[in-house]
């Protein structure tokens, strides 16, 4: 089969060996995939959590058809339409647990539009309810928002209740869209202004929820949005690994901070997340309500080209390869 391989240089297109299934994997015929921050990563020679290295095929999520199954999967057959997340997704053919794997809503739904979608729903499910806690009436802030995954927790957050909704993007034209995907409000990290306005926009309370996906240079930023007993929830580090925190203020305000990764997580963990995901939000999905827009398509030919752009961050949405 025809895959997208890590190679020395960056990606190569390679035949290689079709896949086959494990007792508890589904082997899928792949018809798109969606591109992540971390595929660029791995492209550059760095592992993700066990994933990445030499010759490894690249990708985590794609949608497509069930080819066959492992013999301890159950409520999947062969010829379903579905989309999933875990590794070797630019390729012709990937497996998967059968766990990761979720039906395409039978609402018109086409395989590109399905691949933007199981790294954004299970992401932010997982930051903004199982660790970020949010309820009905809280306020919400998402860093980084007009990513794919931003631009889900904006309209997960909308979705759910929250009662104000603040984005932040670095891009003006960027930020002007937020509004379309549940933001009442968008601001720029780089402003020296943000927190306070965000303060304000929280009748002086502080942001409840912040889901920070730049870490870097707005960690001490976020602790002063923030409302006492509010939560951080570290799910990227677009701005850096590293950078200044402000222990005081972190005591001051009573934070909880939780980082939160996919890599150091079980295989018991990752289908638990997305158990909880499709019992939350699988209705709005199927409803037409949770969507991403798909910023370019690249067929997997061009699947550095596809990298290429996203790595110049003139994106806004998802960027999908066509298998």
């Amino acid at each position: 089969m025809k895959a997208a391989v890590l190679g020395e240089k960056g990606l190569e297109i390679r035949d290689v060996p079709q896949p086959r299934p494990k007792p508890n994997e589904v082997l899928v015929r792949v018809r798109a995939s969606g591109l992540n921050r971390a595929d660029l990563l791995m492209a550059a020679g760095h592992r993700h959590g066990n994933l990445g290295g030499a010759g490894a095929i690249a990708g985590l999520e794609w949608s497509g058809e069930v080819v066959d199954i492992g013999s301890k999967v159950r409520g999947l057959k062969p010829g379903d339409r579905v989309m999933g997340s875990g590794s070797g997704a630019y390729a012709e053919y990937a497996v998967t647990d059968w766990g990761r794997v979720s039906p395409i809503p039978a609402n018109n739904m086409t395989f590109p539009q399905a691949a933007t979608l199981p790294i954004a729903l299970q992401t932010m499910h997982d930051a903004l309810i199982t660790n970020g806690r949010l309820r009905a009436g809280e306020s919400v802030l998402i860093q980084g928002a007009s990513s794919g995954v931003g631009l889900m927790g904006l309209q997960i957050a909308k979705h759910l209740g929250a009662r104000l909704v603040i984005g932040t993007s670095t891009n003006a034209a960027r930020r002007a869209q937020l509004k379309d995907f549940g933001a009442d409000l968008a601001l720029d990290s780089r402003d020296p202004g943000w927190a306070e306005a965000a303060v304000a926009a929280s009748d002086g309370k502080g942001v409840d929820l912040i889901v920070d996906q730049i870490s870097g240079y707005v960690a001490n930023s976020n602790m002063k949005a923030a409302a006492v007993l509010g939560r951080i929830v570290n799910v990227g580090r677009l701005g850096g690994m590293k950078g200044e925190f402000d222990f005081d203020l972190h005591a001051l305000k009573r934070i909880d901070y939780i980082g939160v990764t996919f890599r150091t997580r079980s295989l018991e963990e990752v289908r638990e997340i997305v158990r909880r995901m499709r019992a939350d939000l699988w209705d709005a999905i199927e409803a037409g309500k949770l969507a991403l827009p798909i910023d370019r398509s690249f067929p997997l030919d061009e699947a550095a080209a596809a990298q290429a752009h996203m790595r110049a961050n003139a994106h806004f949405g998802k960027i999908v390869l066509v298998v």
